[in-house]
């Protein structure tokens, strides 16, 4: 028989889509990055509610399997996120949630030493897992390290460090 004939089940649900994939690394998070998971999460979930309530079963059809993809993903992301404080740690040397200056030949640049899912390279805010922040960490005001790039190495010079600012870079 041919499956043009078969009758399809009218659930009205959409089928599930595959997770999204998760990170192997540890999920740390500044309190800034937690903030924005949970934010990314409400609105999410009130977007769902509002359309599980909604009659335009086109539009549920449509939106609610990315966005159950995108729940499951955000409360992953949550539940594993390992917060750390800024003001925790050494201040005298590159750690997580750091706001590095920096300066070579290329000019003076500020970073912010985030988690996965807070880098913003437009913002300066490098993942600790990038390989600017992998030279950073650990380093201590005037020292100079190497930043591997597909540009090419850069020696950078660590002019400042600072844990109090964090929101600012």
């Amino acid at each position: 028989m041919s499956r043009a004939f078969t009758k399809e089940p009218d659930d009205g649900d959409a089928p599930a889509l595959p997770d999204l994939p998760l990170s192997t690394h540890p999920n740390y998070v500044t309190p800034r990055g937690l903030a924005q998971l949970r934010a990314r999460l409400q609105v999410a979930t009130t977007r769902r509610d509002a359309l599980k309530a909604s009659t335009d079963t086109m539009t549920l059809q449509n939106e609610l399997a990315p966005l159950e993809r995108e729940l499951r993903w955000l409360h992953a992301r949550v539940n594993s996120a390992i917060e750390v404080d800024p003001l925790s740690q050494p201040q005298d040397r590159v750690a997580f949630g750091a706001i590095v200056s920096v300066d070579s030949v290329e000019g003076k640049q500020r970073y912010c030493i985030v988690g996965e899912d807070e880098a913003d390279a437009e913002q300066h805010r490098v993942s600790y897992l990038s390989p600017l922040a992998q030279a950073l960490l650990g380093a201590r005001i005037g020292d100079e390290v190497n930043w591997t790039r597909p540009a090419g190495e850069l020696s950078i010079e660590v002019v400042a460090i600072d844990y109090d600012g964090e929101t600012q870079a």
